[in-house]
């Protein structure tokens, strides 16, 4: 491990690059703090107070932009939300899928669309996110507003959308110039510096304030462990493989040629997606009624709610079944069956064709098995550890165990290391043949 590190470190391009990512994720934390113009902020911190887990996850993944209200209060997420519906669209559009396939002039366009329908997307959550936090707290305009009610909030909606136009061109300068893929590294930015601020609220909810008398020390110490132990977890999850060994017909003798399969191939999108649907209810209904005790707010929170048994067994089924389909998304069965025909090469015991493609189709379910099963005790963990150490308000929101955050942070870590020593390596063959 340590000759890797100091191959890194003795490497001046990798490094150069890396400074660069570091100041350029540095500016983008400045900028997080420019709150939206004319915007009372009083009117999110009662929506904070009075909403669930599902805003504070939201909030941990832009660094608390999204509790400041700052010009980055999305961030890149709409850009990812885009993403993911022409990734859809590529599925059941045919002409979509083709131009996909034509080369970089198709994926020139296509990703020209995803930045076209994020900003649009930006623009309409923000509005939708300001209409919310109105309801039922008055005005969400600064005192010293005396404007058009309606043109303020389609000009703070515009602020939000170019905000998010900021963060994908951010992006794309830590991808092309830095290292990592710049729209996981924005994330994972977000999401780390909420890892100090809720070790800061543990210690000041377990061992200033004692919330649980004498046991405080003991829950506090009970809960880091149990952080440290799942991070642990996630990082061996996220590192499993099943590796299919394969063998060329040209070829004598042992082969060490394999396919790797990841334990979790659909990684965070099944949560995400879930996530979402979820979301799009509860939303709508935000722009009518904060009232969730009675009426039909309390029936559309009884069922899209994941904190409430209905919410949380339709959350867990939306996982599961996107877990499966994302992941025979990723993996097709039959093109690897197809490309090993190509290339000559055959899985040992397994006849190639429809039996090679039969046996992936049922190692890959039942990798899919344990992937889901992971995947949901994950997400979940969030919300069973909340009702377990009895945290709620400001502890509740800080303090999470678990979920998609941790997923991500490591998936991307590893994602991230990977290219690191790819570069390296090639620049060692470059100073080579050079």
């Amino acid at each position: 491990m340590w000759a890797r590190i100091k191959r890194l470190l003795s490497n001046k391009k990798i490094m150069v690059r890396f400074a660069f990512t570091l100041v350029v994720l540095l500016v983008f934390r400045i900028v997080s703090y420019i709150p939206v113009p004319l915007y009372n902020t009083a009117a999110i911190d009662a929506m904070f107070q009075q909403s669930g887990n599902f805003f504070s996850i939201l909030n941990n993944f832009t660094g608390q932009a999204l509790q400041r209200f700052s010009v980055l209060a999305l961030g890149i997420s709409p850009y990812i939300t885009a993403s993911i519906v022409l990734q859809l669209l590529q599925m059941v559009i045919p002409a979509m899928k083709e131009l996909a396939e034509t080369g970089e002039a198709g994926k020139a366009k296509i990703n020209r669309w995803t930045r076209i329908l994020a900003i649009v997307l930006a623009f309409i959550q923000g509005y939708a996110l300001i209409l919310g936090t109105s309801t039922g707290q008055g005005s969400v305009f600064h005192y010293r507003y005396t404007g058009n009610d309606v043109l303020g909030h389609i000009y703070m909606a515009i602020t939000i959308a170019a905000g998010t136009a900021f963060s994908i061109w951010i992006a794309d300068m830590v991808t092309k110039k830095g290292i990592g893929n710049g729209t996981s590294l924005l994330i994972v930015a977000g999401i780390v510096t909420s890892i100090p601020t809720m070790f800061s609220v543990m210690w000041q909810y377990y061992i200033i304030d004692k919330t649980n008398g004498n046991w405080s020390y003991v829950w506090f110490v009970v809960i880091t462990l149990l952080y440290l132990g799942i991070l642990l977890a996630v990082v061996f999850m996220e590192t499993a493989q099943r590796k299919i060994p394969i063998q060329y017909a040209n070829r004598q003798g042992k082969s060490d040629a394999n396919i790797p399969m990841k334990l979790n191939s659909a990684g965070v999108i099944p949560v995400i997606f879930a996530s979402t649907i979820l979301s799009i209810p509860m939303t709508i209904t935000g722009f009518f009624t904060q009232n969730v005790s009675s009426g039909w707010g309390y029936w559309i929170d009884q069922i899209f709610g994941y904190t409430n048994p209905i919410g949380f067994i339709l959350y867990v089924v939306l996982i599961v079944v996107f877990s499966f389909f994302y992941s025979f998304l990723q993996i097709d069965p039959g093109k690897i069956a197809d490309n090993l025909s190509k290339a000559n090469a055959y899985i040992p015991g397994v006849r190639p064709g429809e039996d090679t493609k039969d046996f992936v189709a049922k190692l890959l379910f039942k990798i899919t098995i344990i992937g889901t099963v992971y995947l949901v005790v994950l997400a979940i963990l969030p919300i069973v550890t909340s009702a377990i150490f009895g945290l709620k308000g400001a502890a509740g929101q800080a303090i999470i165990l678990g979920g998609t955050s941790l997923l991500i942070v490591v998936g991307v870590a590893i994602e991230t290391t990977d290219q690191l020593e790819t570069d390296a390596e090639q620049d060692e063959y470059k100073g080579i043949f050079g």
